[in-house]
């Protein structure tokens, strides 16, 4: 007798003609990303000192960000692509965008109460999710210019009021209420919205277009120079760490930048330099020199500016190797395809290990993406969607079609 496989198995594959493959891949690399920043450097095996510390530089921050990057081009492709969905099908759609929001806010909640030292990023999404509604009526044209706008204003309007509310601390979980989503938490909508703008920019593009990748990566290029080099060149060449140290400490000698010693200003540098390496989303408000900073979970202008070139250099690459090495990129596609499933899993797991943040464990890290790629490359052919993934696609596929019943039609990818 033959068995028929679970719903949504035969129907996509991850190699299926609608499916992108190269956002699949890039959004593994995301969540690996993520899993090296939440388990530290000292779970690297495969690397050790400098290279291993390097390696967790570079995941810390950009990982995150490029995560929202690609939820913005995901939200961009199941509403139209190139072309905006209008009338009834886009009323559909955004029921469904919205039962995701809500379901990812309350997966986030659960997962946070797991206790481990993670901020666990779903309920902001769950958030960027119902602000980016209204922008499923865009193109591309007018969503670059929203993410801009964001990148440009969000941050300088964000110091401000934090400067009027007085320092909340770091919230107690990984979110504390309104005021952490929109600005004091570890992911704030006032930076990470530009992420999920810019995505839903690039989502409107014909990603297959070669054109088009070589200016996603040649437009990622340009940005990480200008919001890196940028803050680099502005920080050194008014040693911006100095100033930034004398305005930090109150017992800075004469808190005067002009008359303090060079020797001294050097150690006021050092100490503020490593500050500003350990950010939790956003930078401090005693000093307008913060606002140059561009260090991993600053949420700077000029962070916003370089996370979001790196994120277009990787989709860029991922996109081109995903077309020449499909059997090869196959396990990376298939976990990228179930994110979700891989990223709340890896949280489980850190539950149960009792995990700290500066656990020395080489080879752990390993561990993790190896578990995750065997698990979805094992998963996906002989079930299909993952777990979490087919539950969230159900539910809000049931709940649209008694809100706003689709025309008769396939369902996007």
């Amino acid at each position: 007798m033959s068995r028929t496989l679970p719903a949504g198995a035969a129907r996509t594959p991850v190699f299926s003609p609608g499916r992108i493959v190269g956002v699949d891949v890039a959004r593994m690399l995301a969540v690996a990303g993520m899993f090296a920043a939440h388990l530290g450097a000292g779970t690297i095996g495969l690397l050790d000192g400098d290279a291993a510390e390097l390696a967790y530089e570079l995941a810390s921050g950009r990982s995150s960000a490029l995560f929202a990057l690609l939820a913005g081009v995901s939200l961009a492709l199941i509403s139209g692509g190139a072309t905006p969905l209008r009338g009834t099908p886009l009323r559909h759609v955004a029921v469904r965008v919205l039962v995701r929001a809500v379901v990812l806010a309350l997966l986030g909640f659960l997962l946070d109460l797991m206790g481990t030292p993670v901020a666990v990023i779903l309920s902001y999404y769950g958030g960027y999710f119902v602000l980016a509604l209204p922008l499923l009526l865009l193109r591309a044209p007018a969503l670059t210019a929203v993410a801009a706008a964001i990148a440009l204003v969000g941050p300088q309007v964000s110091f401000v009021l934090r400067s009027l509310m007085g320092d909340p601390g770091l919230p107690e979980g990984s979110i504390g209420g309104l005021g952490d989503f929109f600005l004091t938490g570890y992911y704030p909508a006032a930076t990470f919205m530009a992420f999920v703008a810019a995505g839903m920019a690039v989502g409107r593009l014909d990603l297959r277009a070669v054109r088009v990748r070589l200016g996603l990566a040649g437009t990622g290029a340009a940005l990480a120079l200008l919001g890196y080099g940028g803050s680099r060149l502005v920080m050194d060449g008014f040693d911006g760490m100095g100033r930034l140290g004398l305005a930090a400490w109150p017992e800075a000698p004469a808190m005067d930048y002009a008359r303090t010693p060079p020797e001294v200003r050097g150690v006021y540098r050092d100490a503020v330099a490593e500050w500003a390496g350990d950010l939790h989303g956003t930078v401090p408000v005693d000093s307008v020199w913060w606002l140059l900073v561009a260090t991993p979970h600053s949420g700077t202008t000029l962070e916003i500016l370089g996370a979001t070139g790196t994120g277009l250099l990787t989709l860029a690459c991922c996109l081109a190797l995903a077309d020449r090495l499909r059997v090869a990129l196959y396990p990376l596609a298939a976990a990228g395809s179930m994110a979700l499933t891989v990223y709340a899993g890896h949280i489980v797991v850190l539950a149960l290990l009792g995990t700290q943040p500066d656990d020395v464990a080489p080879y752990r890290l390993e561990l993790f993406i190896l578990g995750a790629l065997v698990f979805a490359s094992c998963w996906r052919p002989l079930l299909g969607t993952g777990p979490l993934e087919r539950g969230l696609s159900s539910l809000s596929a049931a709940l649209a079609d008694r809100v706003a019943p689709r025309t008769p039609g396939p369902i996007p990818p």
